[in-house]
Protein backbone atom coordinates (compact mmCIF):
# COMPACT_ATOMS: atom_id res chain seq x y z
CA UNK A 1 0.00 0.00 0.00
CA UNK A 2 1.48 3.39 -0.78
CA UNK A 3 -0.09 5.20 1.79
CA UNK A 4 1.77 8.45 1.47
CA UNK A 5 0.24 8.87 -2.19
CA UNK A 6 -2.86 7.89 -0.22
CA UNK A 7 -2.68 11.07 2.22
CA UNK A 8 -2.57 13.39 -0.52
CA UNK A 9 -5.42 11.92 -2.64
CA UNK A 10 -9.30 13.26 -2.87
CA UNK A 11 -11.27 10.49 -1.54
CA UNK A 12 -15.34 10.53 -2.87
CA UNK A 13 -16.95 9.31 0.29
CA UNK A 14 -16.02 10.71 4.07
CA UNK A 15 -17.09 8.24 6.88
CA UNK A 16 -17.47 9.31 10.19
CA UNK A 17 -16.72 6.95 13.10
CA UNK A 18 -19.01 7.09 16.44
CA UNK A 19 -17.31 4.84 19.44
CA UNK A 20 -16.34 4.73 22.83
CA UNK A 21 -13.73 3.09 24.52
CA UNK A 22 -13.98 -0.34 26.15
CA UNK A 23 -16.87 -1.16 23.18
CA UNK A 24 -16.25 -4.50 21.94
CA UNK A 25 -18.27 -3.90 18.61
CA UNK A 26 -16.36 -0.59 18.14
CA UNK A 27 -13.37 -2.69 17.49
CA UNK A 28 -15.34 -5.58 15.46
CA UNK A 29 -16.51 -1.79 13.94
CA UNK A 30 -13.14 -0.46 12.99
CA UNK A 31 -11.99 -3.84 11.80
CA UNK A 32 -14.66 -3.96 8.77
CA UNK A 33 -13.61 -0.14 8.18
CA UNK A 34 -10.25 -1.23 7.80
CA UNK A 35 -11.31 -3.98 5.29
CA UNK A 36 -13.39 -1.53 3.67
CA UNK A 37 -10.60 0.78 3.26
CA UNK A 38 -8.41 -2.17 1.84
CA UNK A 39 -10.51 -2.24 -0.78
CA UNK A 40 -12.08 1.38 -1.47
CA UNK A 41 -10.06 3.69 0.32
CA UNK A 42 -12.33 6.85 1.97
CA UNK A 43 -11.91 9.93 4.17
CA UNK A 44 -11.97 9.01 7.66
CA UNK A 45 -12.84 10.38 10.98
CA UNK A 46 -13.65 9.21 14.30
CA UNK A 47 -15.41 10.89 17.47
CA UNK A 48 -14.74 9.16 21.00
CA UNK A 49 -18.19 9.83 22.10
CA UNK A 50 -17.19 9.86 25.60
CA UNK A 51 -15.18 13.03 25.19
CA UNK A 52 -16.67 16.37 26.24
CA UNK A 53 -16.22 18.04 23.26
CA UNK A 54 -18.34 15.31 21.90
CA UNK A 55 -21.58 15.83 24.63
CA UNK A 56 -23.83 15.91 21.76
CA UNK A 57 -23.16 12.85 20.07
CA UNK A 58 -23.26 11.11 23.20
CA UNK A 59 -26.49 12.19 24.04
CA UNK A 60 -27.52 10.88 20.32
CA UNK A 61 -25.17 7.38 20.20
CA UNK A 62 -24.97 6.71 23.80
CA UNK A 63 -26.51 3.46 23.66
CA UNK A 64 -26.23 2.70 20.12
CA UNK A 65 -22.44 2.57 18.97
CA UNK A 66 -20.67 2.00 17.09
CA UNK A 67 -22.60 4.44 14.38
CA UNK A 68 -21.05 5.28 11.10
CA UNK A 69 -22.05 8.15 9.33
CA UNK A 70 -21.51 7.76 5.30
CA UNK A 71 -21.14 11.28 3.46
CA UNK A 72 -19.68 12.65 0.29
CA UNK A 73 -16.23 13.90 1.30
CA UNK A 74 -16.87 17.55 0.60
CA UNK A 75 -20.13 17.82 2.28
CA UNK A 76 -20.22 19.84 5.41
CA UNK A 77 -18.90 18.37 8.63
CA UNK A 78 -21.07 16.12 10.49
CA UNK A 79 -24.10 18.10 12.61
CA UNK A 80 -25.57 16.14 15.54
CA UNK A 81 -28.58 18.55 14.65
CA UNK A 82 -29.26 16.82 10.88
CA UNK A 83 -28.31 13.37 12.33
CA UNK A 84 -31.34 12.46 11.50
CA UNK A 85 -31.06 12.79 8.04
CA UNK A 86 -27.81 11.00 7.79
CA UNK A 87 -26.98 7.79 5.83
CA UNK A 88 -25.92 5.51 8.76
CA UNK A 89 -25.20 2.27 9.56
CA UNK A 90 -24.82 1.42 13.71
CA UNK A 91 -24.34 -1.50 15.68
CA UNK A 92 -23.18 -4.31 13.43
CA UNK A 93 -22.44 -3.95 9.60
CA UNK A 94 -20.65 -5.58 6.82
CA UNK A 95 -17.97 -4.74 3.78
CA UNK A 96 -20.74 -5.31 1.53
CA UNK A 97 -23.10 -3.00 3.72
CA UNK A 98 -20.46 -0.33 4.12
CA UNK A 99 -20.01 -0.27 0.60
CA UNK A 100 -23.60 -0.63 -0.46
CA UNK A 101 -24.36 3.04 1.48
CA UNK A 102 -20.92 4.83 0.15
CA UNK A 103 -22.53 4.13 -3.49
CA UNK A 104 -25.92 4.69 -1.82
CA UNK A 105 -24.00 8.50 -1.09
CA UNK A 106 -21.91 9.05 -4.11
CA UNK A 107 -24.91 8.71 -6.26
CA UNK A 108 -26.89 10.92 -4.80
Amino acid sequence: MRLTSRLFQSFPSRITFFRREGCGLCVQARSVLSDVWDRRPFEYKEVDIVKPESKAWRDLYDFDVPVIHISKAQAPEEDPQLSSKAVKLMHRFTVEQVEAKMNQVEES
